[in-house]
């Protein structure tokens, strides 16, 4: 106050001139404070040198408060303001985010396993690829079937025991190893077993087929008698491979220490060296493809005239008349001897070829063998074998031509014959009996359901046959009746 007292009267001291120049006012300084500020015009200079000024200064520091408020009033609304929608929106956009995060992660999953599932996919189908390669390849190899020609017949081939083709020439093991002595088969395939370059053993022949006519009989026989009737084939296992087309399976029918009754044996007989016996403990083991027994034979089988009978497997030996009695529990050749004047390796088969000349076969009377010589002119011999020492005790000669008929089985002493290996309704066409060395013409219905019957036996035990018809192993059921007088 004292101070604007005396600006007063300073002013009224300058005089008039002065007066109308003077200009008073106040404002906040930089600080906040009140400050008054009293200006005068100077008469004589028209500018000051410097610049500023009480003016200046006051302006300033109204500028700068003026920025400081509005920087507080700007600042702390938007940042306010900001921070409120932030948060609003993040509230409201979590829920968003975790359901699409959920989505996303989700999605992932499926098509991780949809990946999963196409490379599984992918693989085996490589690997199907890779097996009709290989099978390609397998089959491309193999020559076509020889045709040998059935009439008229070849002159007969010369023995000698030391023919052997390729591994016969050396002895070898007896076997191959024993996977399963402690009862493990999880390793076993039959159809993994390797069985080299095979040749084909097939010659087709044209059968006429025969009308069968269904037998009219109700009376049941469960003794040794004639054969009446054969059911419809039962199927107990097709084959994997190529391999498998034509085969020998057998059952002993007097089974002996270490196999009991149960044991299936099998041999897949397509191949130029086989020698692969297949041992399966019981039928439904036989099913499912799993042996327990793998046995490589000492010298190499012919055709599909293989049997067991009382502990041994007795079959002929390739490209000759030489028969072997193998014992499956020493797993040794116990006997081998010649069949004397027998034809082999295609001079007297059965009419599907596949080298059948020497054809061994069991019933309720022991061991026998069919089969044909140059002096029978291709006729059906059958002869009654020693199981111990292979020595032939009789021999009966039929009037059937062997290359006439498909296939031959033994059932109480008599010889029957199938008419046809293709035809899928054939019949039974020939019975021989060797009680009374007499044979006549029979018709009894017999079903080839898959139209390539390469192997029919008679099993005594079961009182069934046992077939192979093209991949597909096979037994029929019989009915036998009293027999007949001839």
């Amino acid at each position: 106050m004292f101070l604007l007292l005396t600006l007063s009267v300073c002013s009224l001291l300058l005089g008039g001139n002065a007066q109308e120049r003077a200009a008073l006012w106040r404002g906040n300084d930089q600080s906040g404070r009140c400050q008054y500020t009293f200006s005068v015009s100077s008469p004589n200079e028209a500018s000051c040198p410097q610049t500023g000024g009480p003016e200046v200064e006051g302006l300033k520091a109204r500028l700068g408060m003026l920025e400081v408020l509005v920087s507080r009033l700007t600042g702390g609304e938007t940042g306010g303001g900001g921070a409120g929608a932030r948060a609003g929106a993040g509230s409201r956009a979590q829920p968003d985010l975790q359901e699409a995060l959920t989505r996303a992660v989700g999605e992932k999953k499926v098509l991780q396993r949809e990946k999963e599932r196409l490379m599984r996919d992918v693989e085996e189908l490589v690997r199907r690829v890779e097996e009709m390669r290989r099978e390609t390849e397998v089959l491309r190899s193999r020559p076509c079937p020889p045709q040998t020609p059935m009439v008229p017949p070849s002159p007969p081939l010369r023995d000698s025991s030391s023919m052997r083709p390729g591994g016969d020439s050396s002895p070898m093991s007896h076997l191959m190893g024993r996977p399963n002595r402690q009862g493990d088969t999880s390793g076993l395939r039959d159809s993994a077993w390797q069985y080299g370059q095979p040749g084909f053993q097939e010659v087709k022949a044209e059968v006429t087929e025969v009308p069968a006519r269904y037998p009219d009989t109700s009376e049941e026989f469960t003794g040794c008698g004639d054969l009446v009737s054969v059911g419809e084939p039962m199927i107990h296992r097709k084959t994997d491979t190529i391999a498998g087309k034509y085969g020998v399976w057998m059952q002993d029918p007097e089974a002996v220490s270490p196999y009991g009754p149960n044991m299936v044996w099998r041999i897949d007989t397509v191949g130029a060296e086989v020698r692969q016996l297949f041992g399966y403990e019981d039928m439904e083991q036989l099913s499912k493809g799993f042996p327990s027994k793998v046995l490589l034979l000492p010298e190499l089988v012919e055709s599909t005239g293989a049997t067991v009978y009382r502990g041994s497997l007795y079959y002929q030996r390739r490209r000759s008349r030489t028969l072997l009695r193998y014992d499956l529990a020493s797993e040794s050749v116990a006997a081998r001897r010649d069949l004397p004047h027998a034809g082999f390796h295609g001079q007297f088969p059965y009419s599907w070829g596949g080298y059948t000349d020497i054809d061994l076969a069991v019933d309720e009377q022991g061991l026998w063998v069919v089969y044909s010589t140059s002096k029978a002119k291709g006729a059906i011999v059958i002869s009654k074998l020693d199981p111990h020492s292979l020595q032939v005790k009789k021999s009966w000669e039929t009037n059937i031509r062997k290359n006439a008929v498909a296939n031959s089985f033994m059932i109480c002493g008599k010889l029957y014959t199938v008419a046809s290996y293709t035809a899928p309704n054939t019949t039974v066409n020939y019975m021989y009996d060797t009680e009374t060395s007499r044979g006549k013409a029979v018709s009894i219905p017999f079903r080839n359901k898959f139209r390539y019957n390469s192997m029919i036996d008679y099993n005594p035990a079961q009182k069934k046959l046992l077939g192979w018809d093209n991949f597909h192993i096979v037994s029929y059921d019989l009915r036998l009746g009293r027999p007949q007088a001839n």
